[in-house]
């Protein structure tokens, strides 16, 4: 299995509405769990990789509830620690054709939201990891995040443990008083690779290309421009190695186009384009890609077109599959890059 893959992050209750049901109209809701390191650490478990999420929870049914959950994906749960009043809740209405999807956060005071540095002892966490993963939500969270994030960060470079991060922009978490420009420079400065979509750059790091707008792109890849923005990135950010961004161009909300980008060592490897034409459930699609890219690139140290491929691949499988895991095996994914995407029966 060889060295452990460490994510670090919350996880909350999710509950959707049934089908394609307004909130207005729900009576019930469905719940599973999930939250963007959480499901990266499935991805990696069930490609068979050994993986240890980290977080704070309560000590109550309902945190009990979710560590079973991600037990029963593999997921290594022996590093959470547990203090605070409660798992946050996100509501999910989960949008039809041109009615997009949306989601209400319910997770003010969770208890990760409470973290300070000094509760998680991190040498002991990363003495057998090869590999640590944070993504932009978490520093969101409280200043108390953003410092123990920080701290699990320098301490991971401190032991040559490969960082990643998930930029994540998410402008309706930003709410005890700083923004995403003030905290996130300090903690990217420690990341090895770097994923971001076409806004994440823009809106946390006023990085975008000149005279061009990607917002209009419809999705399509013009490799100048999204080579201008990787290599911004990568001034900024020394350290970084590989700069990854996805590409999604929103038909409407049950099809999109699907690919992405990944600068290294001076050239652009562009990826091939899925087009998705009914979507089950795109949350958890950038987490699914994250997960796919960081086995492709632990699977495949030479190949960054092949690790790129396989998190696009990976990640277009997501969008069939419920909820916010990603539950498909290495051999689907692998075989899918092969070009079989019938969807005929297996047997």
């Amino acid at each position: 299995m060889g060295k452990k893959v460490v994510t670090f992050g919350e996880i909350m209750l999710r509950l959707a509405t049934p089908g394609y049901l307004r909130f207005s109209q729900a009576k019930e809701f469905t719940a599973t769990f999930g939250g963007g390191e959480a499901n990266v650490a499935v991805s990696l478990a069930n490609y068979g990789l050994d993986t240890e999420f980290v977080t704070r929870l309560p000590k109550n049914d309902i945190a009990q509830s979710c560590i079973m959950d991600l037990r029963a994906h593999n997921v290594g749960t022996k590093e959470i620690i547990f203090g605070g009043e409660r798992v946050g809740i996100y509501f999910l209405e989960t949008g039809a054709v041109a009615r997009a999807s949306k989601v209400v956060y319910d997770r003010a005071h969770s208890s990760i939201s409470t973290i300070e540095p000094g509760m998680v002892n991190w040498k002991e966490v990363f003495k057998d990891a090869q590999w640590f993963h944070w993504t932009g939500i978490t520093p969101a969270l409280s200043q108390g995040a953003a410092d123990a994030c920080l701290e699990a960060i320098k301490v991971a470079n401190e032991m040559g443990v490969t960082v990643s991060c998930d930029l994540n922009y998410r402008k309706n978490l930003w709410k005890y008083g700083k923004t995403a420009d003030e905290v996130m420079p300090a903690l990217v400065e420690g990341c090895d690779v770097i994923l971001g979509n076409e806004e994440d750059c823009e809106k946390v790091f006023g990085i975008k290309p000149e005279g061009f707008d990607v917002t209009a792109t419809g999705g399509e890849v013009n490799s100048a421009e999204f080579e201008s923005v990787c290599t911004q990135m990568m001034k900024k950010f020394p350290r970084c190695k590989k700069m990854i961004v996805t590409l999604r161009g929103a038909i409407n909300a049950n099809h999109n186009t699907w690919g992405g980008v990944l600068y290294s060592d001076g050239s652009l490897k562009v990826s091939k384009r899925y087009d998705i034409t009914h979507i089950v459930d795109r949350v958890g699609g950038g987490d699914s890609f994250m997960g796919g890219l960081i086995y492709g690139l632990i699977s495949y140290p030479t190949d960054d077109q092949k690790a790129l491929e396989f998190a696009v691949a990976a990640s277009c499988l997501k969008h069939t599959i419920y909820g916010d895991f990603n539950l498909v095996t290495v051999a689907e994914v692998e075989n899918l890059m092969k070009g079989d995407g019938s969807g005929r029966v297996s047997r």
